[in-house]
């Protein structure tokens, strides 16, 4: 079971992490990406936990909507990411989302500090 997540490295920065935690204290799973204007650039993602990326993953999305981003850019879209919801769009609709993103701020500390799973996935799904 992961019980901790931790976002952020320094709040001035454009480098993120989202790191996933087991209960012994073990990092078990994560991703890091740069954010620039309301866009977000994942970099790399990794488990040694089944599921662990995703939960990292599930946090990342929550914090990026609660933050007012418009663009997840994951690079390709794999299997496992297709899994999670990602599609793959023509370059001309991607350039267009990147213009429109990066003439927007956004901000990726607007989730609760100490924000759980349980919490991050709550401050996504409600719908009133």
């Amino acid at each position: 079971e992961i019980i901790a997540l931790y976002s952020g490295l320094a709040k001035m920065g454009h480098a993120h992490s989202v790191e996933a935690w087991n209960q012994q204290g073990d990092l078990v799973g994560g991703l890091y990406g740069v954010s620039l204007g309301a866009a977000f650039f994942g970099e790399s993602m990794f488990s040694t936990e089944t599921d662990a990326s995703k939960v990292a993953l599930a946090h990342l999305v929550a914090r990026l909507r609660v933050g007012g981003f418009t663009l997840l850019d994951t690079q390709f879209v794999t299997d496992h990411l297709a899994t999670l919801g990602a599609v793959e769009i023509p370059r001309e609709a991607y350039h267009a989302q990147l213009t429109a993103a990066m003439r927007q701020d956004a901000d990726f500390y607007s989730l609760p500090e100490g924000c759980d799973g349980d919490g991050a996935m709550q401050s996504i799904g409600q719908t009133s």
